[in-house]
């Protein structure tokens, strides 16, 4: 019988820290040689076959080794990558792939149009006995044709016009079976090693087809702590550290310079739509009253982020509707709509954060002293990251729980998060009237429909305020002071192949 494991775009948290020992272990090269850098990096990857990985923190770093028929680039459009062209149909059901001429795997082999049909059939759990993270956009697939051996042929059961933005699934060799602890793909850059609780180690893939990394080597190493984070910049023993806050940027030296940019995900207090008291809309309404936003990103980033009062990001476009102001913070309606609940002498819950996650630890520490305010007692209990993916997210065994999610450059991967039946609704939030909008918004060839089934969806998550949804935050990056070229993307990832030294 075929394995499957549902697609769970699992989020991953953002704004992190964690590790091991500071300092360069022996074999990570020294950026004084100019053409190798050590990035920190919070947790080790959860796989190494791009369509098994889950985690966002992992999904970053592969981003260097895997390609899709597309990718995005810094401004948010899907550009060419191992397909050179493709087109769809007037009637939206079959999406015809051009592939580029002489793309290589990471093993020397080339690309060819078996290799594209497999790596898609495999994500969409179309191959018996493979076990992977299905794609669930891809359930749509009724099936994929080699036409000729540049050519392919996705064609769905039903037009959808956003499947573009799921090509960006790894394209790998069709008959290698050692993703797992050899990964192979097309990117920029190669595997060299994998040590568990200390780093994943790359190098330039001189074969890429397109421009060429001008680092040789880039070694992603676990880091220990905040402390250890600012010690191990000021030494040098770490060039990049994409997680900083403002306490810890205020911290470093002269040899490090930070950036800023969004992080393109969802951070929000997450209520478990299930449990008692916040099967009670009134009582998720008087949390979202009791939240300051702003007041967070005071405390937590200098004031940098973006509040959000919905299920979207920003990043998204003409699709995000913004209802930061829908329930805007006021203890007074707070209390209003407790009582209105019968919890007037409040009540008391447990939120379960991942502790190695720091900045979503803090925002904690803040939000439990403005629900104090309205007498609600948040009791904070920090888990490890394995144990929120297991307890939380998969077996929804919590009251609240603050993460961030990301998602693909379509709207409908993160708002499937809210369908009543969805496998990824880890809050259990159901609404038969937002199922209905959402049915009809991926099924609408209209993209002027399409933007209003979704700004309809993001009102009803506001106000029924399925979640108390905050931000999204600001990334603050340090970084060597002898490099540059550090780029932000509208999708959660580190791209080392645009990262170089000073002239």
């Amino acid at each position: 019988m075929k394995r499957k494991i549902l697609f769970l775009v699992t989020l991953s948290m953002i704004l992190a820290l964690c590790g091991c020992k500071g300092g360069k272990s022996e074999g990570e090269q020294s950026s004084t040689q100019r053409d190798s850098i050590v990035v920190g990096i919070q947790n080790n990857l959860d796989s190494l076959d791009p369509h098994v990985a889950a985690a966002a923190g992992t999904k970053e770093v592969l981003f260097n080794l895997f390609e899709g028929l597309v990718k995005p680039d810094e401004k948010g459009e899907l550009i060419p990558a191992v397909a050179s062209d493709y087109k769809v149909s007037e009637d939206g059901k079959t999406y015809t792939f051009t592939l580029r001429e002489g793309v290589k795997f990471h093993n020397g082999d080339v690309v060819t149009a078996e290799d594209v049909k497999y790596s898609i059939e495999r994500s969409a759990g179309m191959i018996e006995g493979e076990t992977v993270l299905e794609i669930s956009a891809f359930k749509n697939i009724e099936s994929v044709n080699v036409v000729d051996a540049s050519t392919v042929d996705v064609v769905l059961k039903a037009a959808d016009t956003e499947l573009i933005s799921f090509m960006t699934v790894a394209i790998i060799p069709k008959n290698y079976e050692k993703q797992e602890t050899s990964p192979v793909g097309t990117g920029p850059f190669k595997f060299v090693s994998n040590t568990y609780n200390q780093n994943f180690v790359m190098e330039r893939f001189d074969d890429y087809w397109g421009n060429k990394p001008y680092l040789k080597t880039v070694t992603f190493k676990i880091v220990g702590s905040a402390s250890t984070a600012v010690t191990e910049l000021k030494s040098g023993a770490i060039d990049i550290y994409p997680y900083m806050s403002v306490d810890l940027a205020n911290q470093l030296g002269s040899n490090t310079y930070v950036v800023s940019g969004n992080t393109n995900l969802v951070q929000a207090l997450f209520l478990n739509n299930k449990v008692e008291p916040f099967n009670n809309v009134d009582v998720r309404i008087a949390l979202n009253y009791a939240v300051d936003k702003q007041g967070i990103m005071d405390m937590l980033s200098d004031g940098e982020g973006t509040a959000i009062g919905s299920g979207l990001f920003p990043g998204f476009g003409k699709y995000y509707k913004d209802c930061s102001d829908v329930h805007s913070f006021n203890v007074e309606k707070a209390k209003e709509h407790l009582k209105k609940a019968g919890y007037e002498d409040g009540f008391t819950f447990t939120v379960r954060v991942p502790s190695n996650y720091q900045y979503h630890m803090d925002t904690a520490l803040v939000i439990k002293d403005m629900l104090a305010d309205v007498n609600v007692n948040m009791e904070i209990e920090g888990i490890e990251w394995a144990t929120w993916l297991e307890d939380v997210y998969m077996g929804r065994n919590f009251d609240a729980t603050i993460v961030g999610i990301d998602a693909k450059l379509a709207p409908k991967d993160m708002m499937v998060r809210y369908t009543s039946e969805g496998g990824k609704n880890f809050v259990n939030f159901a609404s038969k009237e937002y199922d209905e909008l959402y049915e009809k918004a991926i099924a609408t060839t209209n993209e002027d429909e399409k933007v209003d089934y979704y700004h309809q969806m993001q009102d009803i998550l506001a106000n029924e305020a399925a979640s108390v949804f905050i931000q999204d935050p600001s990334m603050l990056v340090a970084i060597n002071s002898e490099l540059e070229g550090y780029t932000f993307y509208p999708v959660y990832v580190q791209d080392m192949s645009v990262v170089k030294f000073k002239d």
